[in-house]
């Protein structure tokens, strides 16, 4: 039990459904559709098309998604990749001649073909109740209307700002400004492609005068997208991977998500005794620093594609995580692992929704960095991602960027499932999101942390040589980490965010959400 004396937020709980997510707005929404009589699906749809005006800068209609779900009829845990590909004529040989070294994070180049209206099409059409109409209608309000920038929106609004060129800035800056707290976001534009989705589905989207002006926009911007290439998009049903943590099992979706990731980080971490240190301590910081360098260096060598990824197999195995922990030493510091040569991102919004048959929706969605690539379509304002950034222009790997390929992803949603326990949850964060599974796992079954607790904890990353640590760890901590050779950086931006739902043996659900976020978790 937290000390009630001290900051902090307790869990939600609730009997007849649930939504936790990082906006208020978006988990009300969710709600509102379940008591409509929408299951767990349309809520998740109809808060997630929410939070990309809820929060710009994270996700938007012009990004990607990943779906686990537990069927309704059979109550299977099922996956759907909502991610798109590189235009066709995409080339790592045409930017290498350019004289780029990785692809760039801003402009044409790096946008793919967004997924998730598509995937928010057919789960809507395969798995929800109420039609896109009902589901969209929020969305379509709130962009007219507007909605107040709520504070942590309104500190990645100034942070990610500069990214903005042309038409972008106009869609989404406040007389060349950045949107302070408080004041009002309207997307007049996104308002009206909702209204052409509603009523003509993925048409409204990937054909005709939308589509017109998305790639009208990018051919402008440098690009060599065409029109086939959103005629063709089509979100895919997908075999979730399933790892165990002692007696718990981890959902993940595969690749080209890092799911994976987080399955060898703990089954690396199982090779030691995580219990018998203390959860905040220099040693076990270090030990999973350790851990997810190896695990993310296997990673970068092996996702992609779901067409070229030909090694997971050898990823998942026993052998693998046993050759690795044999590699952490608890006094020293690795400094040999492959350099990272993908973009290192920490944006993107989460959604969980748990409905009153118990059918559990876990759904990451995302622009990839900052505003994405920092364009947008000239009239209708959508904002593009740039997810081909996570491509490598190293000539002959699995991940090279190549026409129609998707590129390797850090968005990962995830469920946990022990004994008949089962917990759709997220973590946001970029890179950091098989760390944040793997932290989240061990912090409550190690440690015995709430749920709430585990996502309160405070979090450290290695990324590019450096050990970002947030500020909450005891003060001996950070010199004793600086002792074993980590170069410590305390990060701008606290690290992720996260959110959950357990659904308890009795039918209770507990919700939990992060408050490095402005979000919630909310049921009735």
């Amino acid at each position: 039990m937290r000390d009630f004396h001290l900051p902090g937020r307790s869990s939600v709980f609730s009997c007849e459904g649930m939504c936790a997510t990082s906006h208020p707005l978006a988990a009300q929404t969710a709600l509102d559709i379940l008591k409509r009589g929408g299951n767990a699906m349309d809520a998740a749809i109809s808060g997630a098309v929410l939070l990309g005006l809820c929060e710009p800068a994270m996700t938007g209609i012009g990004g990607d998604c990943f779906v686990l779900y537990t069927d309704p009829n059979s109550g299977k845990i099922k996956s759907l990749n909502g991610s798109g590909r590189a235009p066709a004529a995409s080339s790592a040989e045409f930017l290498r001649a350019e004289g780029h070294k990785k692809v760039p994070t801003e402009g044409a180049h790096a946008v793919t073909i967004p997924g998730a209206i598509d995937a928010f099409c057919y789960l809507s059409e395969t798995t929800g109740k109420l039609g896109l109409d009902t589901l969209l209608a929020p969305a379509i309000h709130y962009a007219e209307s507007g909605i107040p920038a709520a504070p942590r929106v309104a500190f990645d609004w100034e942070d990610k700002a500069g990214t903005l060129q042309g038409a972008a800035r106009a869609h989404f800056l406040n007389d060349g400004a950045p949107l302070r707290t408080g004041d009002l976001f309207r997307a007049p534009g996104q308002a009206e492609v909702l209204r052409r989705v509603a009523k003509q589905g993925r048409d409204g989207f990937y054909s005709g005068e939308v589509a017109e002006d998305m790639v009208n926009s990018l051919v402008k911007a440098g690009g060599c997208h065409a029109m086939s290439d959103f005629a063709e998009t089509r979100c895919e049903e997908t075999t979730p991977i399933i790892s165990t943590y002692g007696n718990t099992e981890l959902i993940e979706h595969p690749p080209n998500g890092q799911g994976a990731t987080a399955s060898l980080l703990l089954n690396i971490l199982s090779h030691f005794d995580v219990a018998a240190l203390d959860p905040f301590g220099a040693a076990r910081t270090h030990l999973e620093t350790e851990a997810a360098k190896l695990a993310y260096d296997a990673r970068n060598r092996i996702i992609a594609d779901a067409e070229y990824t030909t090694r997971l197999k050898y990823m998942l195995s026993a052998e693998l995580a046993s050759s690795l922990a044999g590699l952490i030493n608890p006094k020293t510091v690795i400094t040999n692992t492959a350099t990272l040569t993908e973009s290192v991102h920490k944006d993107t919004v989460y959604i969980t929704v748990v409905d009153r048959d118990r059918m559990a929706v876990s759904l990451i969605y995302s622009i990839f960095k900052g505003f994405g690539s920092g364009l947008a379509s000239d009239k209708f304002g959508i904002l593009f991602q740039n997810r081909g950034a996570g491509f490598t222009l190293e000539r002959g790997h699995p991940n090279e960027m190549g026409g129609r390929k998707r590129p390797m992803h850090t968005i990962i949603p995830g469920m946990l499932r022990t004994n008949n326990c089962l917990t759709p949850f997220g973590v946001m964060g970029g890179s950091y999101q098989p760390t944040g599974h793997a932290r989240f796992v061990t912090n409550m079954y190690d440690y015995g942390l709430s749920m709430q607790a585990s996502i309160d904890a405070p979090r450290a990353f290695s990324d590019e040589g450096k050990l970002n640590i947030e500020r909450g760890y005891p003060e001996h901590v950070y010199g004793e980490l600086s002792e074993l050779g980590h170069q410590i950086n305390i990060p701008k931006v606290p690290i992720g965010g996260a959110q959950a739902i357990r659904i308890h043996e009795n039918g209770v659900l507990e919700g939990a959400s992060d408050h490095r976020k402005d979000g919630c978790a909310i049921g009735f």
